[in-house]
């Protein structure tokens, strides 16, 4: 029994020894479940899916061990011009903005500043929705879980008037309205303005986490190596010239606004990892499911910023961003402190963020995996053997007592 014993952790440590010599850990990422992807492999998918759905430019960061150890940028920042994407390149992140936005709510509420269920006209009313009563039940909490009954954008409606489409806080709207009014009750609080927001989410979220070029209302240097949008066909977007653009120009628009890229956005995805920031009860407040999603395909819940798709087994956030010629995606899980992020100068950023998804799961080659499944292989039927060989001892034990 010991030497059968022997022959199987032999066999076993062999194997494995074999399985973690397969690939050199500086050419391979891991897999959202740890089996190894050879970074060339990424490379690969990446440009096949650029070229697939046309998209200019891309930045992207993947994070294993709460450690940056893929980042690439690929393709052009200006088509017409052929200036490559570069590390400095500036993206929209579009509603990146909201879970960054949520985060540095939450400081504010550490402070005493801000109370996420006190009604937020007891802060300061808001005359863009007076005339309806209805609004001073809306939340700092409700505002950032999407249940204020506020469309998107009062321009999805003709008329462009702000509504209330339900009772706050008996349902789900994704509402960036919600989120601004929050901005506006902010300010009144700090007794500042956009500019003075942008101070105050500077010093309390981007110097302390090091974010060297990750701003809600643009500056010299932003604007200097920001890419140019594109559409669905790959055609330049006249953004001096559009609706949103002169909207926004110089706003802190907390749900829309934020300018980065992959290696400076990580940044921030490492310190919700690491819990740095905010208490513990802070981040439990935040990261908790607040309301319930409609979506066909399994369990989605949505907590003070994050999307949170309910699978077993994980501790799963993450957030798309769709501005008009520039989407975005991330993913992370706090407890394998794993993740990854991406910015594109296209309209099929979030589509490709959803397929690098499901691409990031495992190992697309199954290598490391079919190794894996050998050993267990082996170990199983060396164990069968070893019972087997049992059960005949015992027959013939039982044969020579009867004679």
């Amino acid at each position: 029994m010991k030497g059968l014993i022997k022959q199987i952790c032999v066999v076993g440590f062999v194997i494995s020894f074999i399985a973690s010599c397969t690939s050199n850990r500086e050419s391979v990422v891991d897999s959202y479940l740890g089996f190894d992807i050879p970074k060339d492999s990424v490379d690969a998918f990446v440009k096949a899916k650029m070229k697939e759905y046309k998209i200019p430019g891309l930045s992207m960061a993947i994070i294993n061990d709460g450690k940056v150890v893929y980042h690439k940028v690929e393709g052009y920042a200006d088509l017409e011009k052929q200036l490559p994407i570069t590390k400095q390149t500036i993206f929209e992140g579009a509603s990146l903005s909201k879970p960054v936005f949520g985060f540095f709510v939450m400081t504010l509420v550490e402070d005493g500043l801000l109370d996420l269920d006190k009604p937020l006209h007891e802060y300061w009313e808001y005359p863009d929705i007076a005339h309806d009563e209805r609004y001073k039940k809306i939340t700092a909490r409700m505002a950032l879980s999407h249940r204020t009954g506020f469309q998107n954008w009062r321009e999805d409606d003709k008329d462009n008037i702000l509504k209330i489409q339900f009772e706050p806080g008996t349902d789900f709207f994704y509402s960036g309205e919600g989120y601004q009014y929050l901005t506006q009750v902010l300010k009144h609080i700090l007794n500042t303005d956009d500019a003075g927001l942008e101070v105050e989410f500077q010093k309390r979220i981007g110097k302390p986490i090091g974010l060297d070029h990750t701003v809600y209302i643009q500056n010299t240097y932003t604007r200097k190596h920001k890419a140019e949008p594109y559409d669905k066909d790959a055609k330049w977007i006249d953004w001096k010239n559009d609706y949103w653009f002169k909207k926004e120009n110089n706003i802190f628009s907390a749900p829309a606004s934020i300018h980065s890229e992959s290696l400076d956005f990580s940044k921030w995805m490492i310190a919700v990892m690491n819990e740095d920031i905010l208490t513990e009860d802070s981040y439990k407040e935040l990261l908790k499911p607040h309301s319930e999603v409609p979506y066909d395909e399994f369990d989605i819940s949505y907590s003070l910023g994050f999307t949170i798709p309910e699978l077993p087994f994980t501790n799963i956030y993450l957030h798309g961003g769709n501005n008009e010629g520039f989407t975005s995606w991330f993913v992370l899980d706090t407890k394998k402190d794993w993740g990854f992020v991406i910015f594109t100068n296209s309209e099929y950023g979030e589509q490709l963020g959803e397929e690098l998804s499901f691409y990031l799961l495992s190992d697309p080659g199954q290598r490391k995996l079919y190794l894996t499944i050998g050993i267990a292989l082996v170990t199983f039927i060396l164990m069968l053997l070893f019972l087997v060989k049992q059960i005949i001892k015992e027959i013939k034990k039982r044969k020579i007592e009867k004679c």
